[in-house]
């Protein structure tokens, strides 16, 4: 497969000398990495002739045969293209030599060369080429060759010709690949790199394709002054010339240029306001008048959108007042507005068939091009001048909606979703949360009046889209139903978890895990366990049936759901045990091909918070649990599914914390497979496996940390000396400011779990008076950037303890700069002691593709505080100093006063005093 580079043109831009570079003879070895297939007998490559449009009839078998399927793709596209016969003929030879062209051999080079060579100079080669590079259905393999041959063997392109020429076959050809070069000025970001090109390109094209334009325009307008004969001659003569199609091809490229038209008269409004104003009134009418004809029609969708968007850039100007008048208003609501959000036949074969992509629009807000949702952004921009107005207006076009809808539900059932579709669109979210509003209609009213009847129909699979409008509401609006209206509901949505329609069983997982999120004024959610409890063994069943349906195997809303229940809920064993039993199956299914990464996500999520709330509530739970999950962790591992390696490492830490000693024999097999290399080798393994490198220190620290924590000095004293010398190389050799920090915490742990001696002497074995030169140079100047309670509460007692208990009064100027350190990090916010480190990260460490680390949030550990019994440094830090001075009166305080920053003298005077302490 080839490895190519995104922006394929820049080979034509070249050509075209566009973007002043210096010409490149551009080789196969600069463009890919593909290898043509070695063919079958040096004699096949000879029977290609470049009259022919295939290979010779006696080539056509075995082998040789096979050797045609590079050449299958080109064959196709020829076949696919509406071109005359006299415009194929430089195509016959442009296929195989083209492919040649990235030959190995360089025999089939030069053949292939001197065939392109011999092809250039036949009319309309380049219009083949240009062709091909231009159209973006062809396979990115070919418009790459025929791009670089387009560069390296087309002699001569001029643009002063274009405005001349009579073939508007040959004409749109260059004007396809010359819309094909300037579609990246839309999109990407402005450099002056990116302004150069976009000078460059205005001086030398700007003239030519005006010309074309008023050249093209003067013959159209000419003709049709003429006689109706003409006009005749003049439509055989656009036909024939292929400037358009009759029928409904000659519709839609009719309405292509029309949306391209309000393309341009949007971004005149948008950066040319004052010079477009004179021309704006005209235009409105007549995109106003259109917009009434096309919102009816459902095959016209770009020119709606793009004509809805352009009357709403209109609308947030400061021409608002051309929608001023009331009529204006109540013909934008009744003949654009509600036509555009009425369902159509599309909408039903996307929610039908493409589930996903229904909810992506219609819940999340993908669908910001779509008819629906930009006629409601019209209302939107409208009502920004005119409120009222339009609130009065759309609330009589939703009753009257309603209205029709009571005369014959069956029949109009599509009326009552549109209104629904109305208030929850045009809605409006509250500053700071999740809660929205609407002045159209009252929420307590219309929920009870139009939503519960949906919500109470027995029948959960008639009008499927009329049920997720419904729960679609009533989630949007949560906040605002009342706690015993919702919990007499939510029996009602639990059952709408079995629907057959995936939309719906999506949207009631949806509304329920969003309701359990619901806060009350001061931070308290609303539901409790007690309130779900009451329908929690019918929820959990539902939500996992729900994940047997058709296209809903790795529905993640479902999911999601699964997790939030979870969390809330108390998990008996009747609950846990088919909960795990069902995600351990989910597992197991998902291993075979892991592709829905947000699914993959809330199902491991959701391990750890039935783990964590079962187990820690009834741990004789725990040996249930390992033989449902065990099994499928250990699959991961095996099979190398290493987009789950970091949650299964997470999992299997989190079931080890809940052991009791000794383990079982299945977690020291999988200890053993964290002792192999090529587990270390796999960054996404962080942090319960840690990698030798920058990125990962915190978590190399984590390991070293347990180490010391757990174990007596007696076992780990053999190995100290190798964790010194592979600490201080790194410290010698690729510092940061986080491996420090880490660094300080790892001695302060250290020295309080081992005492101070074992911490200099085992360094001060590795090289004589290291000890003091790291803390001198290390320790002491980024004792202040420890942040963290636990972190600041360990660093600030093992550096008192070292002050106390190592350094004597002999080194003044060493014991005073940590004093102050000390008093630093106690007494100073962190804002102000820590500055924002951005650590710039070693990209040779991220070249390639690995898992990435993704934290389970319920599979964290707890702090453990190393020093439970000390709760407060500050007050061990002035009792220490004060126990210390008195063994040594006078001798401290002048340390201080020499050492010590006035404001730290002054703080720590300060702490003196509140805890009663005085340093003699």
């Amino acid at each position: 497969m080839w490895h190519i580079r995104p922006y394929i043109p820049s080979a034509v831009l070249g050509t075209l000398h566009v973007v002043r570079q210096p010409k490149v003879d551009i080789t196969r070895n600069h463009i890919c990495r593909w290898k043509a297939p070695a063919p079958a007998t040096s004699a096949y490559w000879g029977r290609w002739s470049l009259q022919s449009e295939g290979p010779h009839p006696s080539s056509t078998r075995g082998g040789p045969l096979r050797a045609l399927r590079p050449h299958a793709m080109w064959l196709r596209f020829i076949a696919r293209q509406p071109l005359r016969a006299r415009d194929l003929r430089p195509r016959r030879f442009c296929h195989p030599s083209l492919l040649l062209f990235f030959s190995n051999s360089l025999e089939l080079l030069s053949d292939s060369q001197a065939a392109l060579a011999d092809a250039a100079d036949r009319p309309n080669y380049g219009l083949a080429v240009l062709r091909l590079v231009a159209e973006p259905s062809v396979d990115e393999q070919i418009r790459q060759s025929a791009a670089v041959n387009f560069k390296n063997h087309l002699k001569v392109v001029t643009l002063d010709k274009l405005s001349q020429a009579n073939d508007y076959a040959s004409v749109n050809g260059v004007l396809a690949m010359i819309n094909s070069l300037f579609k990246k000025f839309r999109y990407q970001f402005k450099t002056n790199e990116l302004l150069l090109d976009l000078k460059y390109c205005l001086d030398n094209f700007a003239k030519p394709l005006l010309e074309v334009f008023k050249r093209t325009a003067g013959f159209i307008d000419q003709a049709l002054g003429s006689s109706t004969a003409n006009v005749s001659v003049l439509k055989g003569y656009i036909e024939s010339q292929r400037l358009c199609y009759s029928g409904n091809d000659g519709l839609a490229l009719v309405d292509e240029l029309r949306a391209s038209v309000c393309e341009n008269i949007s971004l005149y409004m948008e950066k040319e306001e004052e010079i477009f104003q004179k021309y704006l009134g005209g235009f409105v009418e007549v995109v106003w008048g259109l917009l009434v004809v096309v919102s009816n029609s459902s095959s016209r969708e770009r020119l709606t959108v793009t004509a809805i968007k352009f009357l709403t850039t209109v609308s947030t100007s400061v021409h608002h007042t051309l929608f001023a008048r009331d009529d204006i208003l109540q013909q934008i609501c009744q003949s654009i507005v509600i036509p555009n959000v009425m369902l159509r036949d599309e909408d039903e074969e996307l929610f039908e068939m493409n589930y996903v992509e229904f909810i992506r629009r219609d819940m999340e807000g993908s669908d910001l091009d779509t008819r629906r949702r930009i006629a409601c952004e019209l209302l939107k921009g409208i009502a920004m001048n005119y409120k009222e107005k339009v609130t009065e207006k759309v609330s009589a076009q939703i009753q009257s909606l309603l209205a029709s809808f009571a005369e014959n539900p069956a029949a109009n059932w599509k009326h009552k979703d549109c209104s629904i579709y109305l208030v929850v669109s045009l809605a409006t979210k509250k500053a700071g949360g999740n809660s929205v509003s609407t002045d159209l209609v009252d929420v307590e009213n219309f929920f009870g009046s139009v939503i519960v009847p949906e919500l109470r129909n027995q029948d959960v699979d008639g009008f499927p889209m009329l049920k997720a409008g419904a729960l679609k509401f009533f989630t949007m609006f949560r906040n605002q139903i009342s706690k015993p209206v919702a919990m007499a509901l939510l029996p009602d949505v639990v059952r709408f978890l079995i629907s057959e329609a995936n939309v719906v069983h999506s949207y009631a997982a949806s509304c329920i895990e969003k309701l359990l999120l619901v806060r009350d004024e001061g931070g308290r959610a609303r539901y409790s366990a007690e309130d779900v409890s009451q329908f929690l063994l019918a929820l959990m069943t539902n939500l996992f049936n729900a994940l047997h349906k058709p296209e809903s195997e790795e529905n993640q809303y479902v999911m999601k759901c699964i997790m939030r229940v979870l969390g809330v809920a108390n998990v008996s064993r009747e609950v846990a045990l088919p909960c795990i039993n069902g995600l351990a199956t989910v597992l197991n299914r998902v291993c075979e091909n892991p592709k829905n990464p947000a699914f993959n996500h809330y199902m491991f999520e959701s391990v750890a918070l039935l783990i964590r709330r079962a187990c820690e509530q009834d741990p004789s739970l725990i040996s249930a649990f390992e033989t449902s999950l065990l099994p499928s962790l250990q699959m991961i591992l095996s099979r190398d599914v290493s987009e789950f390696f970091p949650y299964a490492f997470q999992l299997l830490a989190q079931l080890v914390d809940l052991n009791r000693s000794p383990l079982p024999g299945n977690y020291m097999e999988i200890f053993a497979l964290l002792l192999l290399p090529d587990s270390w080798k796999k960054s996404g393994n962080v942090p319960a496996l840690v990698l030798s490198s920058p990125s990962t220190d915190e978590q190399g620290f984590y390991v070293l940390n347990t180490v010391i924590e757990n174990l007596g000095y007696d076992v780990i004293s053999p190995y100290i000396s190798h964790i010194w010398v592979a600490l201080f190389n790194r410290l010698q050799n690729h510092r940061t400011v986080k491996f420090i920090k880490s660094l300080v915490i790892f001695m302060s742990l250290f020295l309080v779990k081992h005492g101070s001696q074992n911490l200099v002497s085992s360094m001060n074995a590795v090289q004589p008076d290291v000890f003091l030169t790291i803390l001198e140079q290390f320790w002491i100047p980024n004792l202040k950037l420890i942040t963290g309670s636990i972190e600041m509460k360990l660093t600030s007692v093992a550096s008192t303890r070292l002050i106390c208990e190592s350094l004597s009064p002999s080194d003044s100027k060493l014991w005073g700069k940590m004093l102050d350190s000390i008093v630093t990090l106690l007494s100073r916010p962190e804002e102000d002691r820590v500055k924002e480190d951005l650590e710039v990260p070693d990209f040779g460490e991220t070249v390639g593709y690995s898992a990435t680390f993704v934290h389970l949030y319920n599979a964290g550990r707890k702090e453990e505080d190393p020093l439970r019994e000390i709760n407060d440094p500050k007050q061990f830090l002035v009792s220490s100093l004060g126990n210390l001075s008195a063994r040594s009166p006078g001798a401290y305080p002048r340390i201080i006063n020499e050492n010590l920053e006035p404001v730290n003298q002054a703080a720590l005077f300060q702490l003196c005093s509140s805890y009663n302490v005085t340093i003699v």
